[in-house]
């Protein structure tokens, strides 16, 4: 551990450009909107998405129908909307309404016979389980497939598409010389992919190949807790410095035919809610303008703001969370990635950078303020703690950060109720602990998932060991993949999602004890993780569009659907206040801000009552 030391302090004043959009806030003249969605045979439907936006504005709202397929919105206010409904394997109905009044509106979806067409609505954990698995080379590829092509991507996006075995090799040549950033990296060749490479493109021609598509696995639509939700979508303008010309994301998400859209011109990574109910997000694009980017959450309108790169351009971002006064804290790359606070209420940003004997903040780099108000943030070699009130940083290395295999930077960091850090090393399934009572810093190792090592041979095994690459996107078949981690600041529990380990990891901050917990479904992947005040567990699945809540007491899982195809959400926070629960996630994919709003059944019911008025 290194000590405390003096601090390189900057302070940015924001500049900002403000985007008007449409309004579509709420006034005292709200009304219900509501109807059912039925079969073209007449049968009522539960669990289909509606949807809803006003036109002109950037904002539409989503909610499911009950078991008696019927819908209803919460208030919104007067205007002419579109309005759709959609259901997997069904059509999309579209419609028009004047809500003038509480209005009624029913929609009729009719079956898509088309098996290519059905399969392009499918979100990833659909058209990965549906990949066949029943030999034990197809289960061995298939998990390569899951480890090596979903790591800058989501499962859709590849397999959405059709390619013969040479279209596949090509495709492959490319992916294992280029970063997750689409970017080739000269002399580097993933030798996992090289190692699978004529098994992968031969599985991936007999999937999505010439041939007949895999039968398409089903699954249940939204019911109870999850079908009471009520998703509000922003729309976030894309970098205009690309040329493209383009505003918005042309293909959003919200019509499933459409299928998952290319990430081209995003700006947006990590979000936040701030205290007054708008969100926030950091900007992971270089660009001329845009650093941070505030959304009002009435309104839809959307102001940038920039902090100066050293070379001219606005400082990209990446991490963001806010503090129990109201501060977000981020990362933001001057030069030298450094620390980064907003305060909401006056606009100011202020840079803090490590001093230079120690690391600056890097890796994947995610935040997290804990329960003694310090600021944890991952750098490469392992993690930093901020102290906000003496602005001195401390720095924490990991056990190692060059192995025989690899080079695993941090990915996930976090801070405990105690006061202790966390990270991740995503390539190694090693959890990081800085130990604030010793001063020292603790490895954890995950185990390996011997469920996936039995599939394979030793001579297969044997030829993992010469593998040298291992990384962030990189992982051996057997591998868990922590990345974004949270803590539960009411308790002594630090949570973690792996992505390739299809879990949560319970770590016991006292003694250091792992649980594993595997998700229902084994096609699900974790992102990051928000514990709430009552000890749910909230993950984004960002291969999934899905949003999993997973309740410790009674081992209950819930599955909350997003609305949109190819979200691939990176981040999400929970805000609880006045008695609601909104979960916030940016979708990378989309190009939009979401929020989660909980609705209990006396909400429904409210609403009901006054829709019948």
């Amino acid at each position: 551990m290194s000590g405390q030391h003096g601090l390189a302090k900057v302070l940015l004043l924001a500049s900002a450009a403000a985007i008007v959009i449409a309004p579509a806030s709420a006034s005292a003249a709200d009304h219900i909107l509501s109807g059912s969605v039925a079969s073209a045979s007449g049968e009522k439907l539960g669990g289909a998405t509606v949807s809803a936006k006003l036109e002109g504005s950037t904002v539409t709202n989503s909610v499911y129908t009950d078991e008696s397929g019927n819908y209803y919105f919460p208030p919104m206010a007067a205007g002419k909307y579109k309005v759709w409904a959609q259901a997997l394997s069904f059509e999309r109905a579209l419609g028009d309404v004047d809500l003038s009044a509480n209005k009624q509106q029913n929609l009729t979806l009719t079956t898509i016979n088309d098996t290519e067409r059905r399969w392009r609505q499918l979100p990833g954990e659909l058209m990965v389980a549906s990949l066949p698995e029943e030999t034990a080379d197809d289960a061995r590829i298939k998990k390569i497939f899951m480890n090596q092509c979903t790591g800058c991507h989501t499962p859709s996006y590849t397999l959405q598409f059709r390619f013969d075995e040479g279209g596949w090799n090509r495709i492959i040549n490319l992916m294992k010389t280029v970063n997750n950033r689409g970017v080739p990296q000269q002399g580097q060749n993933n030798q996992i992919i090289a190692l699978n490479q004529k098994d992968l493109a031969a599985y991936l021609a007999k999937v999505r190949g010439p041939g007949e598509s895999p039968k398409i696995k089903e699954r249940a639509r939204p019911t109870g807790e999850a079908a009471r939700a009520v998703w509000t979508l922003y729309d976030v303008p894309l970098n205009q410095d690309v040329g493209i010309g383009t505003p918005y994301q042309v293909n959003d998400g919200t019509n499933w035919a459409l299928g998952t859209p290319s990430y081209l011109m995003m700006i947006m990574h990590d979000g936040g809610m701030d205290l007054d109910g708008n969100l926030w997000f950091t900007s992971n694009a270089f660009n001329k303008n845009v650093s941070l980017g505030r959304i009002d959450a009435k309104t839809g309108d959307v102001k940038h703001f920039r902090v100066n790169r050293n070379d001219g351009r606005a400082a990209n971002t990446h991490g963001l969370t806010r503090d129990n006064e109201g501060n977000f804290w981020f990362d933001v790359d001057t030069g030298r990635r450094g620390l980064g606070k907003m305060d909401p209420k006056t606009e100011k940003i202020t840079v803090y950078q490590s001093p230079n004997n120690m690391s600056p903040l890097g890796g994947a780099v995610t935040l997290d303020v804990d329960g003694k108000g310090m600021v944890w943030a991952s750098s490469p070699d392992g993690v930093l703690r901020f102290d906000p009130k003496e602005e001195k940083f401390t720095e924490f290395k990991s056990k190692a950060s060059k192995r025989a295999n690899g080079t695993s930077i941090t990915y996930g960091a976090a801070g405990d109720r105690d006061g202790n850090g966390w990270w991740a090393q995503m390539g190694w399934d090693t959890i990081g602990k800085a130990d604030m009572t010793t001063g020292t810093t603790v490895e954890i190792k995950l185990p390996e998932l011997k469920s996936e090592m039995d599939k394979l041979s030793p001579e297969q095994i044997a030829a993992y060991d010469k593998v040298t690459d291992l990384s962030i996107g990189n992982p051996l078949p057997w591998g868990q993949g922590p990345r974004r981690m949270g803590t539960d600041k009411n308790a002594d529990v630090l949570w973690v999602g792996n992505s390739w380990g299809s879990s949560f990891a319970r770590i016991d901050t006292k003694t250091n004890a792992v649980t594993m917990v595997p998700f229902p479904d084994k096609a699900m992947q974790a992102y990051h993780i928000h514990v709430d005040s009552k000890h749910n567990v909230w993950g984004n699945l960002w291969t999934n569009d899905q949003v999993v809540k997973y309740d410790p007491s009674t081992a209950k899982w819930t599955t909350f659907e997003m609305p949109v195809r190819g979200s691939e959400s990176r981040h999400i926070s929970v805000y609880e206040r006045d008695g609601t629960t909104k979960v916030v996630l940016p979708t990378y994919r989309s190009h939009q801000m979401f929020v989660l709003t909980l609705r209990s059944e006396a909400d429904i019911a409210a609403v009901k009552a006054q829709a019948a008025r």
